[in-house]
């Protein structure tokens, strides 16, 4: 795989230049070159996530020796040296010389890009890591990279410098490197040992500095995986701590068991298991017995596997999967899915007289409530949208899922297991009292907007609007009236609104609908972006094409912005999915500079502790003078409108930061945890933090 980038700017008509631009203006990537120069288009990113990526694919790849069903152990190992190291006791990868490459098969998956067992269509069935790319990529992001291969009878090992073959003096990325191409043999093993063990240490010169993968993001993969695949045993064990945390997952149920595991609330049926697959012929590029890429009318099995159950609650919960690949985004399969539970719900409403003629059709909102959902498929080669594989693109899937789904769920309703008949007539009741709630919220609404429309009622007083009204409309919720007065004089009010709020709203978390929609200052922020709240919270209907919370630099800040990020996550999610959802970054400090030189800036701001001191010890070291004291921000008030526009509100000079869905969804369970009804998952938090507290810290 080569990339081509140009090295000078594109010209847009006939110039001089024109003549002395050629190929040699070209830069060709060769192998995993291409990686390393844009790794974001492999991993997605260089931060944290990028880094877990790395750890998911070289995971993904014994996880297909499983599924093929040669593999019955893996293990997951994060070093303290930050390495990390993954084994399993499959097939190993073949170390024999691969004809075309007179490469060792080892050294071929590990150096090239889309080479693997996984083209052919003979090695694996159903596989998650179907690009090619996933060993090699990692491979070229890394400082070094071991694998020790056991198979007939010797452990064959091989390392690798930043994709380059060779052998390290000793231990760590930092030793001695000679390249050196080909596997060695280091020891011998029974004949019928079998495995892979893959250690790598992340590049630093690609990562960021503080990228980590969290113990609890593995260990709920982990445990995810040994569900999807029953009868696999999964050891993970971290080592980067003061204590070693060890944790073994294995579950013989399957789904079924992943089902009852996700679902909160108490059931009104049993796991119910829908299970089928069904048959597509699709045409995709094979390998030939010459090595060339040949369209090909290949015959594809799918299979579908489905476990679901209704609850007494009403929050859905919904997991997709494909060759035990999750699908946070859906796909092909998720719709398929719930078009058969629409269609099948409907046809037994009718025929039970739940719903009579005239009633309305039963919409998938209705039935998804109290919901909880695995579905899962495996299928060769299917088609994803991207490396990353957050969505099944695969069309077939959508037809074939919701034709197993339909005849599997209609045969549960038409001859119920033994002691389910009545619950699955509450099933069906609960869906038609969730539809009559629905049609009477709707009714309710629309009686409503007349009445506004009429009435023609205005917005809340304090709202200072704004007078444009398109994409790059701006409302700023201000922390109290103070801050608001200082902002109405910063502010650019052909596009920037305000609406201050008084101390804390409401924590959500643990009210009601009613008592949120009584609580003026969420009635307030709710009303002013005019789109609705909950389920008929209507995107489109927005008035701004942001929110930013404008909060002090400081705890309660941080608190009221926790506050409203749980009221946009529970009630407004689509604003945080879109990503309008942003925090302003006030600075903490402010550094006066005496006599400052041509071109210098007089006030310099800094936005923490570290970075006021590394700015100070810069000053110091250019001979660079300050006044005494430094201002330290206690809140927005203290800023002139001059000094609040060019540090917070000024588009040009600002910084704000996107909150993404994980962020409200972690203050979600933070609030959940420190502020919830449940008072015993509290009591274990402070007892178990307790030991961490700095007694000097504690103001007496």
């Amino acid at each position: 795989m080569t990339a081509a980038t140009a090295t000078e700017p594109l010209n847009t008509g006939p110039t001089d230049d024109t003549q002395g631009y050629s190929a040699r203006h070209l830069s060709v990537l060769e192998g995993l070159e291409a990686v390393r120069k844009r790794p974001g288009m492999y991993i997605g990113s260089t931060d944290s996530r990028g880094l877990a990526h790395c750890l998911w694919e070289i995971v993904d790849n014994s996880v297909d020796e499983a599924l093929a069903g040669h593999c019955t152990h893996l293990s997951v190992i994060m070093h303290a040296d930050g390495s990390f190291e993954v084994g399993d006791n499959g097939r190993g990868i073949p170390v024999d010389i691969e004809p075309k490459t007179k490469l060792s098969g080892v050294e071929l998956v590990m150096t090239r890009l889309h080479a693997g067992g996984k083209f052919g269509g003979v090695s694996y069935t159903a596989s998650g890591g179907l690009h090619g790319v996933g060993a090699s990529v990692v491979n070229a992001l890394s400082a070094r990279l071991d694998v020790e291969v056991d198979r007939d009878g010797h452990t064959h090992a091989i390392s690798f410098r930043r994709g380059l073959p060779g052998e390290f003096a000793d231990d760590g990325p930092k030793a001695k490197f000679k390249k050196k191409s080909g596997v060695r043999q280091v020891r011998k093993v029974a004949r019928r040992t079998t495995g892979n063990r893959t250690r790598f240490w992340p590049d630093l010169q690609i990562f960021l500095k503080d990228a980590t993968v969290e113990q609890s993001l593995v260990m709920d993969r982990m445990r995810q995986t040994a569900f999807l695949i029953p009868g696999l045993t999964i050891e993970v064990r971290d080592e980067r701590g003061e204590e070693v945390v060890e944790e073994t997952f294995r579950f013989d149920g399957g789904i079924s068991e992943f089902c009852s595991y996700l679902a909160k609330d108490a059931p009104l049926v049993d796991v119910l298991r829908l299970q089928g697959r069904g048959h597509f012929t699709e045409t995709v590029p094979v390998l030939d017995e010459h090595g060339h890429l040949t369209p090909t009318d290949v015959e594809r099995d799918l299979e579908v596997d489905v476990a679901l159950r209704w609850g007494t609650g009403y929050d859905t919960i919904t997991k997709s999967f494909v060759n035990v690949i999750a699908t946070p985004k859906g796909g092909t399969h998720v719709q398929g899915f719930d078009r058969a539970l629409v269609k099948v719900l409907n046809e037994q409403l009718r025929a039970s007289k739940l719903l009579k003629n005239g009633d309305e059709n039963v919409l998938k909102d209705d039935i998804l409530e109290g919901l909880t959902a695995v579905v899962t498929v495996r299928l060769p080669e299917p088609q994803f949208e991207g490396q990353t594989k957050e969505i099944l693109g695969t069309s077939a899937a959508t037809r074939i899922v919701t034709q197993v789904v339909s005849k599997e769920l209609k045969n549960v309703f038409d001859n119920p297991p033994r002691g389910q008949k009545q619950p699955l007539r509450a099933v069906l009741e609960k869906v038609v009292g969730a539809a009559k709630t629905r049609i009477a919220a709707r009714t309710q609404r629309d009686n409503q907007r007349r009445k506004n429309a009429l009435e023609n009622s205005a917005l809340p007083a304090k709202l200072v609007d704004c007078r444009t009204a398109d994409e790059r409309s701006e409302l700023f919720i201000v922390e109290g009236d103070s801050a608001l007065g200082t902002a109405k004089l910063a502010r650019n009010s052909e596009f920037q609104a305000l609406l201050p709020i008084r101390g804390k709203i409401l924590n959500v978390q643990k009210a009601s609908v009613a008592d949120m929609l009584k609580n003026a200052e969420c009635a307030a922020i709710i009303q002013v972006i005019g789109a609705g709240s909950g389920r008929t919270f209507d995107l489109d209907q927005s008035r701004y094409g942001r929110v930013v919370i404008l909060a002090d630099a400081d705890v309660d800040g941080s608190h009221i912005r926790c506050l409203l990020l749980t009221l946009f996550y529970r009630y407004m999610r689509p604003m945080l999915e879109t990503g309008r959802i942003f925090s302003a970054v006030p600075p903490l400090h402010r550094i006066e500079l005496i006599k400052p030189k041509k071109g210098q800036d007089k006030y310099i701001y800094t936005y923490t502790d570290a970075e006021l001191r590394r700015r100070l010890v810069e000053l110091e070291r250019k001979g660079q003078r300050w006044k005494e004291p430094i201002q330290r921000y206690k809140g927005l008030g203290e800023m002139d409108a001059d000094q609040l526009a060019e540090t917070t509100l000024d588009p040009r000079h600002r910084m704000l930061r996107r909150i993404r869905v994980e962020d409200a969804e972690e203050a979600a369970k933070v609030f959940d945890l420190l502020m919830g009804s449940e008072v015993a998952p509290r009591r274990e938090f402070i007892t178990a933090g307790a030991s961490e507290l700095d007694a000097e810290r504690i103001d007496v």
